[in-house]
């Protein structure tokens, strides 16, 4: 029962982490390894949990308006449309980026606001926030063994 726990624990840190509340999963997915989950399973859980939580910031995107963004954050529509035109091709690429802490919410929620493939966003996402994931479970894995020799 408390194994499943960890991982729903694991689920909820990684999917909150990856929307606008400023905490690192990473510092829970490496307590979850030190503490002798499978390695495996943790790294799908933190990276669909994640994914996820990039996935909603996405779609929180989608469903927000450019007249918003003129009116709440007086931002003129010319710098909108500039941005919006500097970004137009590289969305994947971008996704893939979401993992990074501070501009990646922010980074979700554009590429929803510019009506950015979802498919393609997705994919790329999930790459990215895996990935993290992967570098941060080897470090501390390394550290584990690095540590108990």
């Amino acid at each position: 029962m408390y194994t499943e726990l960890g991982y729903l624990a694991l689920f909820t840190t990684c999917f909150l982490a990856a929307t606008v509340l400023p905490f690192s999963s990473e510092a829970v997915y490496a307590a979850m390894l030190v503490a002798g989950y499978d390695p495996y399973l943790s790294l799908s859980v933190a990276s669909i949990g994640n994914w996820m939580g990039g996935m909603s910031s996405f779609w929180i995107g989608w469903i927000g308006k450019w007249e918003w963004i003129e009116k709440y954050l007086r931002i003129k529509a010319e710098k909108i449309a500039k941005i919006h035109k500097r970004i137009a091709g590289k969305e994947g690429w971008i996704a893939f980026f979401t993992w990074l802490p501070g501009i990646g919410d922010p980074l979700a929620v554009a590429l929803g606001l510019i009506k950015a493939n979802p498919a393609k966003t997705a994919v790329w996402m999930l790459v990215g926030k895996t990935m993290r994931y992967v570098v941060s479970g080897l470090i501390t894995l390394k550290a584990i063994d690095w540590l108990s020799t």
